[in-house]
């Protein structure tokens, strides 16, 4: 029989109430998404959330589309009718996710008992990710393609925003910590805030655009690569920008080898591309006169401390004893040891930074269950190694992960809106995966 008609029996015969998104959890997961690439803690200090910063009631400290993620997981499980089946089917199609939300968990309750700090970081690093990712494992082909679309027009309006405020020099929802703005710090915040996390999920993005969402016309594609290139320069994230520049360019280097192989490469296509070649040199020098790279290359030059600061981290480490980093030093000494030794702005390595705060252990479980979680996530999607690379590099440049975040939710937003994996013969019998009457997209809708 053949696929589409099997397809189409699978999608008659209909998905168990289970293994469905209701309308309200949808609806839900669009105003999920749009709260969380566009609420930054700048715009939340505005109308008095204090999230990035120390002062302030705990409450305010979890992003507030981790709430809206926790609360839609919660009505999903209600609205479906029977919680037992849907957890139970979950739970086997996303086992690494699982496994990373139970880790995430018992360290919460670690730290309560050890009256550490950092319990905010935890859910919305590790818990919103978990169960925005098992929220998608049921979301069909219109829901994905309007988050698709919703992710490129928020990325696009974010690149834009950040062009708008290097050129009129004014932020808009500028990075603040407890309410201060840091005036020396020029780079664009746009809507994700700190310009480094603005530069990482822009990378990340951006390495999606040029390896996967194979939907969009080449001509849009090529138009938001090119902008989202100009955001990441104003975003003075050097890793982030090397590395997307070594990883785009001998990606497309590699294609494009692979495309003059094949002999189907129109004449105009090749004129074309020559004119763009020959005119790049001419682009990058005529920015370069109107300062564009101004603030990217005083990075270069000075780096506010940064490679001291990872020089220094390491020997932070031997201050302790084997013990002490095993099961987790006092928090009030790595505290004091840390700014005593120059590391006021953070240990710029996640590893590093959870090793000192919890331990080793607890570091050791969670390097585990964060790849094997990444590997559940990439598995089956072509072209996502891309992405996945630069984002692990762009991971260890930084606290990243060790610190409270919401990066891996958005990542996560990235992945399975641009790459969509291939249904299998079994997926498609199974009427678990075909809620509605597949679109045009031919991967698995949520993956």
């Amino acid at each position: 029989m053949p696929a589409a008609s099997l397809t189409a029996e699978a999608s008659a015969r209909g998905a168990p109430g289970w293994a469905r998104l209701d309308g309200l959890t949808r609806y839900g997961l669009f105003a999920t998404v749009l709260v969380l690439f566009c609420v930054s803690g700048g715009m939340l200090w505005l109308v008095g959330y204090n999230y990035d910063g120390l002062a302030g009631a705990a409450a305010t400290k979890i992003h507030p589309s981790t709430y809206m993620v926790v609360l839609l997981f919660g009505w999903s499980l209600i609205a479906c009718g029977d919680p037992v089946s849907r957890a139970i089917h979950l739970a086997s199609a996303r086992p690494a996710t699982l496994f990373m939300l139970v880790v995430t968990i018992g360290i919460i309750i670690v730290t309560v008992l050890r009256d550490g700090p950092g319990i905010g970081g935890m859910v919305d690093t590790y818990v919103a990710v978990c169960l925005l990712v098992l929220l998608l494992v049921d979301a069909d082909d219109e829901t994905m393609t309007t988050l698709t679309t919703m992710l490129h027009v928020v990325m696009t309006l974010n690149a834009l925003l950040a062009l708008i405020e290097f050129v009129t020099q004014f932020r808009l929802f500028p990075y603040r910590f407890d309410g201060a703005v840091f005036e020396t710090d020029t780079r664009s915040s746009a809507f994700h805030g700190h310009p480094l996390a603005n530069a990482m999920i822009t990378a990340c993005y951006l390495m999606a655009l040029i390896s996967g969402s194979r939907s969009l016309p080449p001509a849009l594609r090529g138009v938001l690569i090119a902008l989202q290139s100009a955001a990441l320069v104003v975003f003075g994230g050097r890793t982030a920008l090397l590395t997307s520049l070594a990883f785009g360019l001998g990606y497309g280097t590699i294609q494009l080898f692979a495309l003059l192989r094949t002999g189907r490469i129109s004449l105009i296509a090749a004129a074309l591309g020559c004119v763009l070649v020959a005119l790049l040199p001419v682009a990058i020098g005529g920015l370069m006169a109107l300062g564009f790279f101004d603030d990217v290359a005083t990075r270069f030059v000075s780096d506010g401390g940064s490679a001291n600061a990872r020089k220094e981290m390491f020997e932070l480490l031997q201050m302790f004893s084997i013990g002490d980093l095993v099961f987790g030093p006092d928090v009030q000494l790595v505290d004091t040891l840390r700014r005593v030794n120059g590391l006021e702005w953070g240990i710029e390595n996640p590893f590093i930074r959870m090793t000192l705060y919890q331990g080793a252990i607890i570091t050791a479980l969670v390097t585990l269950a964060f790849g094997l979680f990444m590997y559940e996530l990439g598995r089956g999607r072509s072209g996502v190694w891309l992405p996945m690379i630069v984002w692990i590099i762009l991971l260890n440049g930084s606290e990243s992960i060790a610190t409270k975040t919401t990066i891996p939710s958005k990542f996560v937003v990235v992945l399975m809106c641009l790459y969509r994996p291939e249904r299998r013969g079994s997926d498609r019998l199974n009427p678990a995966f075909s809620g509605r009457e597949p679109r045009s997209s031919p991967g698995r809708a949520g993956g």
